[in-house]
């Protein structure tokens, strides 16, 4: 573990130092075209079950309910909102978060506490021992939140992985050029474990 806490400060430091005026103008363009704070801070699940605040650029309407992202409308996206999204620049604010320890930059997304199914079957699958992630092997195999039980045994394979160096640079990879996700669908990890 302490090789993966090296290799989240070694990239999320220079990243948010590089990639700081673009958060600049990005806040700056949000703060210009919807009300509200550009940062949104939204409390969410972390190591152990505890309770965290994750941050992102807001990419939703003020007004718009605590939801999960799959259960929120698609109007209550801003319409720069939806390419923050698509870039993946909304969740820039969740460096900050790895460099706190809070996150990391691989490992289970951080599900809200009132997703109580994914919650309870992480717990079962000894998910919950990880530092949630603001990538993961589930987000690059297209499995979302909306699917409790497949994501948790997602996540739960790349647990059983080691949490290894190798598969989180792989999964980083993936994560910016899906042409590299193809050895992530292959071997153990293109089998979820199942529900016993």
């Amino acid at each position: 573990m302490m090789a993966k806490r090296v290799l989240d400060v070694a990239v999320a430091a220079p990243m948010l130092v590089m990639t700081a005026p673009v958060l600049i103008v990005v806040m700056l363009a949000i703060r210009a075209t919807s009300a509200g704070p550009a940062i949104f801070s939204q409390i969410r699940v972390g190591q152990d079950g505890i309770l965290f605040a994750c941050h992102k650029l807001r990419t939703m309407h003020k007004e718009t309910p605590s939801l999960p992202t799959h259960e929120a409308s698609a109007s209550s996206v801003t319409a720069i909102g939806k390419a923050l999204r698509a870039t993946k620049i909304d969740e820039l604010p969740q460096l900050w978060n790895v460099l706190k320890g809070e996150m990391s930059l691989v490992g289970p997304r951080p599900c809200l506490p009132t997703q109580t199914e994914l919650i309870e079957r992480r717990r079962e699958l000894g998910v919950l021992a990880l530092l949630p992630g603001i990538t993961g092997l589930a987000q690059i195999k297209g499995i979302d939140m909306s699917e409790p039980a497949l994501c948790a045994e997602t996540d739960a394979a790349y647990v059983k992985e080691s949490v290894s160096i190798g598969l989180d640079l792989k999964i980083l990879l993936g994560t910016f050029h899906p042409h590299k996700r193809r050895g992530l669908s292959e071997g153990n990890l293109a089998r979820p474990l199942r529900k016993t």
